[in-house]
C-alpha cells in the first residue's frame, strides 16, 4: 500500500485508473470502516482510503484535538484490506491556504436534525468530501448509513455538481449487542458501553409501534426521549422522517405508507452517540 500525502502525488500514482472506488474516513479504524473498503472492492479497483481528520466540521466546543487519531494501526489495519493507496494528507496538504471557498447544503436538509445541533458541521462536510472527490477522482465512492443525514447530503451534492462519482451506501455495523460502530464509542467507560445498546432497542421499539399502525409521530418521539432521559441519557433528538428528504411526514404521507426512518442522536455521559433505523 502507498501512503501519499501530497495531492500532485496522488494524481500521478491514480493518472489511467478509470474505476477506482475511494473511502474517505478520519481514522481511527474499526470493523466498520473496513466493511465499507470490502464493498468498495465489489464496485471498483483500485481501493483508495484517505485518513483526514477535517477541523472545518468541528464545532468551537467539540473535540477536534481530543479525535483519537490512531494512524499506525490503521496503516496496518488498511493493509491487510489490501488497500491500494492510503491519502492521508496534513492540514498544509489539503488546505494550503485559507479554504474561503465553501460548499453549503440547502438549509431545508442541512440544518435539521445534525445540522440543528452542530450548526455549520455539514458545510464542513460537504466542502472537505468535494475537495477529496477532486484529488482523488473516483468513480465510486463508499459512505456508511450510520451518518445518514450525510450520506444523503453527499449524495445529493454529488448529483447537482454532476460529479462523475457514484456514492454507495453501506449498511450501518453493528456490534454484537446492537451498538453501532463508531470511533466516539472509545470514550464511553464500562458502565455505559453496558448501556450504549439501548439506542438502538429504542429505535426498534419505535419501528416496530409505527408499523403495528401506531401513526402519532410526536407522541412516539416525545416518549422516546423520555424514555431516554429515564435512563440517564441527554436527547438531542429522536425524530420520525421520510426517507426521501427526511421532512417530517404528513397525515397524508403517513397513510400512504410513505418509506420512513428514525434518526437519534444522545449524549451518555460525555459521548455523543448517533443512530437510525430504516423502517
Amino acid at each position: 500500500m502507498k501512503i501519499i500525502s501530497s495531492i500532485d502525488e496522488l494524481r500521478d500514482q491514480l493518472r489511467g485508473q478509470l474505476r477506482t472506488a475511494f473511502v474517505p474516513t478520519m481514522g481511527n479504524l474499526h470493523e466498520g470502516h473496513l466493511s465499507l473498503m470490502r464493498l468498495a472492492r465489489k464496485h471498483g479497483d483500485p481501493v483508495v482510503a484517505s485518513i483526514f481528520v477535517n477541523r472545518l466540521q468541528f464545532g468551537p466546543n467539540e473535540d477536534f484535538d481530543k479525535y483519537p487519531r490512531t494512524f499506525q494501526a490503521d496503516v496496518e489495519k488498511l493493509e491487510k484490506e489490501g488497500v491500494y493507496v492510503l491519502f492521508a494528507p496534513t492540514e498544509k496538504d489539503l488546505y494550503p491556504e485559507p479554504q474561503e471557498y465553501r460548499v453549503r447544503p440547502p438549509d431545508d436538509l442541512g440544518n435539521i436534525l445534525e445540522g440543528e445541533f452542530r450548526p455549520g458541521f455539514f458545510t464542513g462536510v460537504t466542502t472537505v468530501v468535494l475537495k477529496l472527490f477532486s484529488c482523488v477522482q473516483p468513480r465510486v465512492a463508499v459512505f456508511g448509513k450510520k451518518d445518514y443525514q450525510q450520506l444523503m447530503i453527499v449524495r445529493n451534492m454529488s448529483k447537482q455538481f454532476a460529479l462523475p462519482t457514484e456514492i454507495i451506501a453501506a449498511e450501518t455495523y453493528r456490534a454484537e449487542d446492537g451498538l453501532a460502530l463508531s470511533s466516539r464509542n472509545g470514550y464511553l467507560s464500562a458502565e455505559e458501553r453496558a448501556e450504549a445498546p439501548q439506542l438502538y432497542q429504542l429505535l426498534n421499539e419505535v419501528a416496530d409501534e409505527v408499523r403495528s399502525g401506531h401513526l402519532d409521530v410526536f407522541e412516539l418521539e416525545r416518549n422516546a426521549m423520555a424514555k431516554l432521559a429515564d435512563r440517564g441519557w441527554k436527547p438531542d433528538y429522536i425524530s420520525i422522517r421520510k426517507r426521501n428528504d427526511l421532512q417530517p411526514p404528513s397525515a397524508g404521507d403517513l397513510a400512504n405508507g410513505e418509506q420512513l426512518v428514525v434518526l437519534a442522536a444522545a449524549k451518555l455521559g460525555i459521548t455523543r452517540l448517533i443512530d437510525n433505523l430504516e423502517i
